[in-house]
C-alpha cells in the first residue's frame, strides 16, 4: 500500500479491493483472495491526494477523489488508465455512487457542499449547499 491509506472500495464480484493512499497519491489494487497487492495505480497532478474511492455497479470504472487537487477522476479498471477527471469543489473527500452508476456525489469539506457529477459526461451538473466541512456521502435507494 501506498503511504496513509484513507479508502476502500471493492468490485461488484469482491475478487478486487482499491485502496487510495492519500500521502503515497496512489490507489492500490488488491486481490481479494491472496491479500497481495497486484497493481498500483500512479495518479499525478498538483496536490493530487486521492480520498474517497467507489467502484461503478458493472466493475469497469473507478472513481476517486484527489483532495487538495479539486477533481474526480474515472479510472478504467482494465487498464488502470485515468480516462477523464472533472473539477469539484475545495478537497473533495467522501464519494458515493447511485445504484445505476449515472450519479457520483462528492463531498467537498471546506467548500461546504456536496457536487453532482453526471458519471456519462463527467461533469458537474448541481452544487448543493452542506453545511460546515462535510466530509461524507451516503446514499439511500
Amino acid at each position: 500500500m501506498g503511504a496513509r491509506p484513507r479508502a476502500s472500495a471493492f468490485s461488484p464480484d469482491s475478487t478486487r479491493a482499491y485502496v487510495t493512499a492519500e500521502n503515497g497519491g496512489t490507489v492500490s489494487v488488491v486481490d481479494t483472495a491472496t491479500h497481495t497487492v497486484i497493481d498500483t495505480i500512479e495518479l499525478t497532478g498538483e496536490s493530487v491526494r486521492p480520498m474517497g474511492v467507489v467502484v461503478s455497479p458493472d466493475g469497469t470504472r473507478l472513481y476517486v477523489s484527489t483532495g487538495r487537487g479539486r477533481t474526480v477522476v474515472a479510472i478504467d479498471t482494465g487498464s488502470g488508465e485515468v480516462v477523464g477527471s472533472v473539477e469539484v469543489g475545495t478537497r473533495p473527500w467522501g464519494i458515493a455512487l447511485t445504484a445505476d452508476g449515472r450519479y457520483l456525489y462528492v463531498a467537498n469539506g471546506p467548500s461546504n457542499d456536496v457536487s453532482v457529477i453526471d458519471t456519462q459526461t463527467l461533469r458537474v451538473i448541481a452544487t448543493i449547499p452542506a453545511g460546515e466541512r462535510p466530509w461524507g456521502v451516503a446514499i439511500v435507494q
